[in-house]
């Protein structure tokens, strides 16, 4: 996988997290943080009852268990679904305390219906807006996913899914199917103002509609903790990669010189299509000044 690109891009998600790059991923203490950052936020804004009785709880995407330990350590009970056997046999052996199940979720969740006080997805549903196959249709997946966690969450509960839209259009597209199964509530955006630390949680409500919770960071702040999360812009990405692509094109040919070339070589990108090629300005082709 290209450094920066995100998975869904890469292959589907039970071929993408095979035995190595599970590994790699739980064994990974950046991702361990950042997956527990993510479950504690996750579960103020599930906003359970403060009470003494034992919550079930529904995992989302629930991978190695990583999100999993910390509703354990929170004293719920818990159960996972993944589409990832090897996520799953990887939770196996850190010996997970949740009931997994090995299960594409865009296929719906088999559960019986109001049995959950709750569920939270980490870093998941992003998946179900990719077709994968010909046959698979991104949105009767997202239908089937979000009509069966309606139906199997006790009336009242909520479900707080984090996830990493490629775009405004895909965050409203899961907003709006969620919508359209029968929840209330919508999405609650975290440090909107930060490119790296911006955070998206889809919170879903089962029965009569409560206001959203506040979002973190409105004032511009940036994380207590200092985790980051990144969301990828991919205009940027390809524009920096056309840019290094003129250089070396640049460094391949000496005879390429001055800014007419770079000119001339931009021009063919837009005419093959291209759609990320920078724009010209009178800083195109100027020579900087060593810094050494």
């Amino acid at each position: 996988m290209v450094k920066g690109e995100r998975p869904e891009f890469t292959a589907p998600p039970d071929i993408f997290y095979n035995d190595t790059e599970a590994r790699k991923y739980t064994t990974s203490s950046r991702m361990e943080n950042i997956q527990a950052s993510l479950t504690q936020r996750a579960l103020e804004l599930l906003a359970l009852p403060d009470d003494d009785q034992v919550k079930l709880l529904l995992d989302v995407g629930c991978g190695s268990g990583l999100s999993g330990q910390a509703l354990t350590e929170k004293g719920h009970v818990w159960m996972g679904f993944d589409i990832s056997a090897a996520m799953l046999d990887v939770a196996l052996e850190r010996e997970a305390e949740g009931d997994l199940c090995l299960h594409d979720i865009g296929q719906g969740l088999p559960l019986r219906a109001g049995k959950f006080d709750g569920a939270i997805s980490i870093s998941a549903i992003q998946w179900l807006c990719n077709a994968d196959t010909k046959a698979a249709d991104p949105r009767k997946r997202m239908r089937a996913f979000f009509e069966s966690l309606y139906g199997c969450l006790a009336r009242g509960a909520r479900a707080v899914l984090q996830f990493y839209p490629q775009n405004t259009e895909q965050a409203h597209m899961l907003t709006s199917a969620a919508m359209r199964a029968g929840f209330s509530g919508g999405l609650v955006v975290d440090f909107p103002h930060s490119t790296r630390a911006k955070k998206y949680f889809l919170v879903l409500m089962v029965g009569s509609a409560t206001p959203l919770p506040a979002a973190e960071g409105m004032e511009g702040q940036e994380p207590a903790d200092g985790s980051q999360v990144n969301i990828i812009n991919r205009k940027q990405q390809k524009r920096r990669k056309l840019n290094h692509a003129i250089v070396m094109d640049s460094a391949r040919h000496p005879e390429a010189k001055g800014k007419g070339w770079i000119f001339k070589k931009k021009d063919q990108m837009r005419k093959k299509g291209y759609t990320a090629v920078p724009p010209d300005t009178r800083y195109t082709g100027r020579k900087r000044k060593s810094h050494f």
